[in-house]
């Protein structure tokens, strides 16, 4: 067993999904199994943040603690967007093409033209979710999305940009917040490639993909259909789902999402293990 390879995938859900994956994560190494020591982590919008944040040296219990006690959150920006607005916009988009190419390059004409606060405001945001600004010495995948072009980039400690700039683009939701350059590149969130682009674990033995949102492309099927390799995605429960609210952009979430995401872990932790281990 010491050359199985394990990919950990981390998908988008906004601020809820940032405290519900912690929680989850927290919960597994609390029964036993740490996955935060995956060959790869993949990480997509809420997932990028969790990703850089478990990598930075931080115990998981601690990272947890920063999602639960209020006096320990760092500053979230409120999006001032209405989510059945937004959900809408999306809605349509989907509807008026089937080509995913084509979807993208809609959304991100949306992100260019959307108002928001400023790439320094949100920036800084990240800044303050991150315990440590450098790449890991980690095999750790960021993704986003070229606003202009719709094609999918992947960031890495080898391609270039600082890790806070490479999270942030992988967060920059269309239509809420504002696209991040990159070497005179707008990149926008990498949920608009997939929700988890969980595919981008293939090759590798077991596969762990925690999933805030709903990803239609359940990519992590094509996965598990492969001869030797184990999947097991995990996405809210109903007591989640119910944390998580109307808006998962909302900062109050958090300390509620992150405590349902624990007691969701716990119940799990047992046949993760038997997965991974």
């Amino acid at each position: 067993m010491s050359d199985t390879k394990r990919a950990l995938v981390l998908g988008g859900g906004g601020v809820a999904g940032i405290a519900w994956e912690t929680g989850v994560l927290a919960a597994l190494a609390d029964g036993g199994v740490d996955v935060t020591t995956a060959d790869r982590i993949i990480g997509t919008s809420a997932g990028s943040t969790v990703a850089a944040q478990i990598t930075s040296g931080l115990s998981l219990s601690e990272l947890l603690a920063r999602q639960i006690d209020p006096a320990r959150q760092t500053p979230e920006l409120a999006s001032g967007v209405p989510m059945d607005q937004l959900w809408a916009q999306f809605q349509r988009i989907y509807e008026g093409t089937s080509d995913p190419a084509a979807q993208r390059r809609e959304l991100g004409a949306l992100a260019l033209n959307a108002a928001t606060v400023s790439e320094a405001e949100r920036r800084a945001v990240i800044e303050a979710r991150l315990p440590v600004h450098r790449w890991p010495e980690r095999d750790l995948v960021i993704v986003a999305v070229e606003a202009l072009t719709g094609e999918p980039r992947l960031f890495t400690a080898d391609s270039g940009p600082g890790l806070v700039d490479a999270v942030a683009a992988s967060c920059a939701v269309p239509g809420v917040w504002p696209c991040v350059s990159i070497d005179g590149v707008r990149y926008m969130d990498g949920g608009v490639r997939t929700s988890t682009n969980a595919d981008l674990a293939a090759g590798f033995d077991r596969v762990l993909v925690l999933a805030p949102m709903p990803d239609v492309a359940e990519p992590w099927k094509e996965l598990a259909s492969r001869a030797g390799v184990l999947v097991e995605a995990i996405e809210p429960g109903p007591d989640s789902l119910a944390a998580f609210g109307l808006d998962p952009l909302a900062p109050e979430v958090r300390t509620p999402s992150a405590e349902a995401g624990f007691a969701q872990g716990r119940s799990l932790a047992a046949r993760v293990a038997a997965m991974w281990c």
